[in-house]
């Protein structure tokens, strides 16, 4: 008995989920191409390996005839009676013609085949595994780690790669620990197997996580409708609800964050933004800075355009976040480019815009005063208080007609908007 082999054919029946009749027929037609080469002259070479013992034997056919005259294609009558009481002349007959040495033959020429055919038969078992499940968390146990920081996970049958551009660089991983990540992709490799990619870098390992946490997600009565993520520091997520009873934000967060701490514990406490989706790209903005109310935003004619928008100097900071991260994640949210100032640097930059108009040599400028969209009322009212020209009106800051009663700041820098349009 070749207890060897037979220990092979359990060990990948057993741990790689390969077939034993489909290992045999890869091991029988490698060593059929070993058994041409070591064996001349004989013809329609075959070889059998016994699935129980392990056994090898190498047969070939021979020609039943009177007068034996090619020893390698022809056997005698009588040799063949030996063999097979049956045998007629004419007939051809199996002969075992295992070399003595057949063994270390075999090995040393088909290991190469053996292992191809292998690797195939475990790329079918991969796919056949995995392909459907593309998309879901699995988890596994780092098993060693290669070229820097890519890890090599045990999943059971096989073994799944999970890449160091895939994870964040805030995690760190040891062998021996079990890890959670999205499959995010089953390969071809360049030496005929298949491996599995894995993820928890990919945006929607989180959205996995989310609707492993929160039913609603689950069944469809709460929908992300958008997800942008800078792993490993913050992740943004827009829901809606497609019953009107239910909180989608609430949900998601859970009875006292519940739900979303069991989330932010599994990305080693990862930033994570949950608000109202909105079909209007300004309003979905607003939500996603929410508390943060923006003071002034500058929507582009065309799609695509970025959007700048502008918030008060206190809430900067939060806004554009660390190296630009929330202003980009938002920019993202909304489908473009977000480019976020003070309102300080703006109204600097609208003063120095007014001084320079109001210095034109311009005769309109000192014309009576009229503001396209503005009430009868509001003109009187600047009127009155001595702004009765353009001019006088560029010459002055928003604080300073803010004093004026009935005119608010934010009015005032619509009046003061409206006429430097109307200028350039």
């Amino acid at each position: 008995m070749n207890k060897d082999l037979v220990a092979i054919f359990e060990y990948l029946e057993r741990e790689k989920g390969i077939k034993r009749d489909i290992i045999i027929s890869a091991i029988e037609e490698s060593l059929r191409a070993a058994a041409r080469k070591s064996i001349k002259g004989l013809i329609n070479i075959s070889v059998h390996v016994n699935a129980k013992t392990g056994n090898i034997d190498v047969i070939a056919q021979k020609e039943v005839v009177d007068n034996v005259t090619i020893p390698e294609e022809e056997i005698s009558l009588e040799q063949a009676r030996i063999l097979n009481p049956q045998a007629e002349m004419g007939q051809w007959i199996d002969i075992t013609v295992t070399p003595q040495d057949f063994g270390r033959i075999a090995a040393q020429t088909a290991r190469q085949v053996i292992s191809q055919k292998l690797r195939v038969a475990e790329r079918d078992v991969i796919y056949e595994e995995y392909r459907y499940r593309l998309h879901e968390i699995i988890s596994g146990t780092v098993k060693r780690i290669i070229r820097g920081a890519t890890l090599i996970v045990d999943l059971g049958k096989v073994e799944a790669i999970l890449p160091d551009r895939f994870y964040p660089k805030t995690e760190k991983f040891n062998v021996g620990e079990r890890v959670q990540a999205l499959l995010y992709e089953v390969r071809d490799t360049e030496s005929g197997g298949a491996e599995v990619i894995l993820s928890r870098s990919h945006p929607e390992f989180v959205e996995q996580l989310f609707k492993q946490e929160v039913p609603e997600l689950s069944d469809g009565t709460i929908i992300i409708q958008k997800i942008v993520r800078e792993a490993g520091y913050r992740t943004k997520l827009a829901v809606q609800s497609t019953d009107p009873k239910i909180d989608p934000v609430g949900a998601c967060v859970g009875v006292r964050g519940t739900r979303v701490k069991n989330i932010i514990r599994e990305l080693n406490n990862e930033k994570i933004d949950i608000f109202a989706y909105e079909e209007d790209p300004i309003k979905l903005l607003q939500n996603a800075l929410s508390p943060v109310q923006i003071k002034k935003i500058s929507v582009p004619e065309e799609e695509g355009e970025p959007v700048a928008i502008v918030v008060g100097d206190e809430d900067y900071p939060t806004v554009l976040g660390k190296r630009g991260m929330n202003a980009r994640l938002n920019g993202q949210i909304i489908g473009t480019v977000l480019i976020v100032q003070k309102m300080s640097e703006y109204q600097s930059e609208r003063s120095k815009e007014s001084a320079q108009i109001a210095a034109e040599e311009d005769p309109t400028l000192d014309e009576p005063l009229h503001v396209e969209g503005m009430s009868s009322m509001i003109i009187e009212t600047l009127i009155g208080a001595g702004y009765d020209t353009p001019r006088k009106l560029l010459n002055s800051s928003p604080q300073q007609l803010a004093t004026i009663p009935e005119i608010s700041l934010e009015m005032a820098d619509k009046i003061l908007e409206k006429i430097r349009k109307k200028r350039t």
